[in-house]
């Protein structure tokens, strides 16, 4: 395969973060090259399923404000920006990797590994099993430098205001069957790894103001963070994560792939979310200052 003459993505905003706050979208990627698609035995239009669709176009309310976001240009298809780089299923790479140091897990067995193997109701994704090399160069060139890059802006950030986050941004399926107590599914879904990768009270400022904009609001269920919130997510170190799960009913129109009705207002969430959060870290930062 021949890499994109795209970098696998880009960053938005000062090399010196000014917000705390450090927005992620790594699963909106659309660089679909002809290597990618030459390699695959499925339409494009069944590869894009696996995107969190038009997602990079929610956030530019957000860095108007003046968060740093970084942006995957690279499609998840090509790697999964939100895994492990041990989470492969080992069949998929050719020769194929010793399974004693790898990470086996629901997604990997489900398809959706590092390098995502199938889609449901279509099948195999792949022509034939991904070199060792092209394994190799995807993690060094695309999943290396975009943790490093979230790493180094964070690192930044904390430096200049005390503590920083990260706000990783997502969509998920929509999700019409009542939850188990019988109420609406929510449409916004935050997650913190059950409680690990964010102080509370951040989260609270990010739920309280998610649910004022009228939007049903969970927490963790039905999802609860991935491995971009787990790595970067250290809150006794001064760097809080918090994955942001959005139903794209709620932004795209029936087709599920072009903005529909809500998508200015769901721009709105993303930014007043991300206010919220640095208003209340920085206000906690002031009353510390005071005492």
């Amino acid at each position: 395969m021949t890499e994109s003459p795209l970098p696998p993505f880009f960053r938005i905003g000062p090399e010196r973060p000014a917000s705390p706050v450090i927005l992620s979208v790594p699963h909106a990627g659309r660089d679909y090259g002809p290597y990618l698609l030459n390699a695959t035995r499925l339409r494009k239009d069944v590869l894009e399923t696996l995107e969190d669709r038009l997602v990079d176009r929610l956030i530019w309310r957000a860095t108007a404000l003046g968060m740093t976001a970084f942006v995957a240009r690279a499609p998840r298809l090509e790697i999964d920006l939100n895994r492990e780089e041990r989470e492969i299923d080992p069949s998929l790479i050719a020769p194929p990797l010793a399974a004693g140091g790898l990470v086996q897990s629901a997604r990997t067995r489900g398809g959706l590994g590092l390098i995502p193997s199938r889609i449901t109701g279509s099948g195999p994704i792949w022509r034939e099993r991904i070199p060792r090399a092209e394994l190799e160069r995807r993690i060094a060139t695309i999943h290396q430098p975009y943790h490093a890059a979230l790493s180094d802006a964070l690192a930044t950030a904390r430096q200049r205001f005390g503590d920083a986050v990260l706000l990783d941004c997502h969509s998920m399926p929509p999700r019409h069957r009542p939850d188990n107590d019988g109420a609406r599914p929510a449409t916004i879904v935050f997650g913190d790894r059950h409680g690990t990768t964010i102080d509370g009270d951040l989260l609270d400022a990010a739920m309280t103001a998610s649910r004022a904009m009228g939007y049903r609001t969970a927490c963790n269920a039905p999802y609860a963070g991935g491995y971009i919130v787990a790595r970067h997510g250290k809150p006794a170190a001064g760097v809080h994560a918090l994955q942001l799960e959005i139903d794209r009913s709620a932004y795209l129109d029936a087709d599920l792939k072009t903005p529909g009705p809500g998508f200015e207002g769901m721009a709105r969430l993303i930014a007043g979310v991300a206010k919220a959060i640095e208003q209340r870290l920085l206000s906690g930062q002031q009353a510390l200052a005071a005492e």
